[in-house]
């Protein structure tokens, strides 16, 4: 499913006056999307993460949801999103996975959907 996509996006923060890393769901498709689950987690051979779960009822075709806040200590770790919803009356999962190291200020890119830059994975 190329078109529904999960970005980290690195943006500032007005209330705390500083740079956050979150992650966000971008969907491309001309469908919107239903029942939405993210199941995340951040992990590596010696560390892991709590497992966060977020739903989202309704995502409506050519939009984005934020997700949630990732620590500047978790993008040292891999990072992985198991996304399951509806779309056409279908059922898909998918798992966007993000490898350890790779999030950070000299690899991100404008993502034009967003306007904000980030990384995006498909």
């Amino acid at each position: 499913m190329v078109d529904v996509l999960m970005a980290i996006v690195h943006e500032y923060n007005d209330e705390f006056k500083y740079y956050d890393w979150n992650a966000y769901l971008i969907n491309e498709q001309e469908n919107s999307l239903e029942m939405v689950m993210i199941v995340s987690k951040g992990f590596d051979d010696e560390k892991s993460t709590a497992v966060m779960r977020k739903t989202i009822e309704h995502l409506p075709a050519k939009s984005f949801a934020l997700i949630e806040m990732i620590q500047e200590d978790v993008l040292q770790l891999n990072n992985e999103f198991s996304v399951t919803f509806f779309s056409n009356n279908k059922l898909f999962d998918k798992i966007y996975f993000f490898q350890k190291n790779t999030i950070s200020e000299k690899t991100i890119e404008m993502i034009p959907v967003l306007n904000k830059k980030g990384i995006v994975v498909g």
